[in-house]
């Protein structure tokens, strides 16, 4: 009888395994489906990939044969690595013939030489954990390296002697931190020594490979444990080398939190949201360049505006997408906005917390509530209660006013019937001015905002100046 947590695999093969059987072939489930079946909580880490990763003695292009006309689709891009894709019914499998894999050790790319042997295949994997196999249809694990054993001792091991695995792959060294977080394993001391020695290697990593390994470890369930691997073994240097840096100096006179530790508590704090996470791991990196000591004190002012900056810079050089830089370095630029309004929440300065966050609104509020990991524990309840007040002075507004959709009371279409204008730098400068109205005051009905509108612009162009469409003064 198949034990229950091994039936949901049988069901999503069984098909697949049969065409392959069929055509005298062999057919393995490997990786992330077979460790997390021995997972006693396999629901509960956050990075699951719910993908099938299989390997066999078939080469690409039979593979792909098999795979016609059963799969719903098919691609090939990883053809050259010996990956051949498919969907059916809405599961996506990766079909890899077994890999004797040889490499370039100053490539960013692995070159890959195919073979006929699994156990040969599972030795060139990562680690112990991840080199086991499930031969289909059967479900006979294989397990050459003791990934099962290790899986329950909670260590992390390379199959082969880690100093050659990190030489092949030194993205390896990066992907450690994300099974030290996300499955609690602790690295076996020569894994620790190979980082340690080869972490310099990691710079002929491409930005992109290296970006999607981060974000990965970034939404694990509790991801510190792994930055502090990439920290403590000079990994993080090599391609976000701010995070180091926040290890500020305690000096004894003027007394200071560690950052790294408060940024690494921040981040374990949030939600999985890996946009959030990856706010949360940069919205203090500017402080080492704007720290300052002042009356007995350490000042680190407009830390959120130079780190915007330099998460831009840095997201850049990784090759984030434009639209994930945007919204972190947004969050990072108005991480400290809550803290500037101390005497109470009046109307005008929600709406103005509002317009600035826009749609990043929940994302700010949760970065703003986590960015308190102090001991003090009336001082965490104080900042609670503001931030309550705040979102409830939200919820407020909302029921009377479209807080969500501010925009002046009048159009640009209105602006120009009302002062004779063509559209131009003018209707601008009329429109700012409504806003900053609807911002400071509240709707104030077409007429009344009319007679505002009328009363500035004669104001600023009395009829004695000329024409009406001429540039202010």
């Amino acid at each position: 009888m198949i034990p229950e947590r091994f039936q949901p695999l049988v069901d999503a093969t069984a098909a697949l395994a049969e065409r392959f059987t069929a055509a005298g072939r062999r057919l393995y489930l490997v990786g992330g489906s077979v460790r997390d079946a021995f997972v006693a909580d396999a629901a509960a880490p956050t990075h699951l990939d719910p993908d099938y990763d299989l390997t066999t003695d078939a080469r690409p292009d039979e593979v792909e044969r098999l795979l016609s006309g059963w799969a719903d689709a098919v691609w090939d891009q990883g053809r050259r690595f010996g990956t051949i894709g498919c969907r059916k019914d809405g599961r996506r499998f990766e079909i890899t013939t077994h890999r004797a894999e040889a490499y370039d050790p100053e490539s960013r790319k692995p070159e890959v030489a195919f073979g006929d042997s699994v156990e040969v295949d599972l030795s060139r994997r990562d680690f112990t954990v991840n080199a086991m196999a499930l031969r289909l249809p059967d479900l006979q694990l294989i397990d050459p390296h003791g990934g099962l054993t290790d899986l329950a001792a909670g260590r992390l091991r390379t199959p082969l002697d880690p100093l050659v695995s990190f030489r092949d792959d030194p993205l390896r060294m990066l992907r450690a931190a994300r099974f030290i977080a996300g499955y609690g394993l602790r690295p076996d001391d020569e894994l620790v020594a190979a980082v340690r020695t080869l972490h310099e290697r990691l710079r002929i990593v491409s930005a992109e490979r290296i970006r999607d390994e981060l974000d990965k470890l970034l939404v694990v369930r509790t991801p510190s444990p792994g930055l502090w691997f990439l920290v403590r073994n000079g990994l993080a240097d090599q391609f976000l080398p701010e995070l180091p840096a926040l290890a500020l100096e305690q000096d004894p006179i003027h007394r200071h939190k560690d950052v790294l530790a408060h940024t690494l508590a921040v981040v374990d704090k949030t939600s999985p949201d890996r946009l959030v996470r990856l706010s949360a791991l940069l919205h203090d990196i500017g402080k080492p360049k704007t720290r300052a000591f002042a009356g007995g004190g350490v000042t680190f002012h407009h830390h959120d505006v130079v780190g915007a900056r330099m998460a831009r810079e840095r997201m850049a050089a990784l090759r984030y997408s434009s639209e994930d830089i945007e919204t972190v370095c947004r969050l990072v630029e108005l991480h400290l906005r809550f803290h500037t309004y101390r005497l109470g929440w009046t109307d005008k300065a929600v709406r103005r917390y509002v317009r600035d966050a826009g749609p990043l609104l929940e994302r700010l509020n949760e970065l703003t509530r986590c960015d308190c990991t102090t001991r003090n524990a009336a001082k965490a309840r104080a900042l609670g209660r503001r931030m309550d007040e705040l979102e409830e002075r939200i919820a407020e507004l909302r029921q009377r006013e479209a807080l969500d959709a501010l925009r002046p009371d009048l159009d640009g279409r209105q602006v120009m019937e009302q002062l004779g204008l063509a559209p131009g730098p003018l209707v601008g400068d009329a429109l700012q001015f409504l806003m900053e109205l609807r911002l400071d005051e509240g709707p104030l009905g077409e007429e009344e905002a009319r007679r505002r509108l009328q009363r500035w612009w004669e104001e600023r162009h009395p009829p004695s100046s000329g024409a009406v469409d001429s540039p202010p003064s």
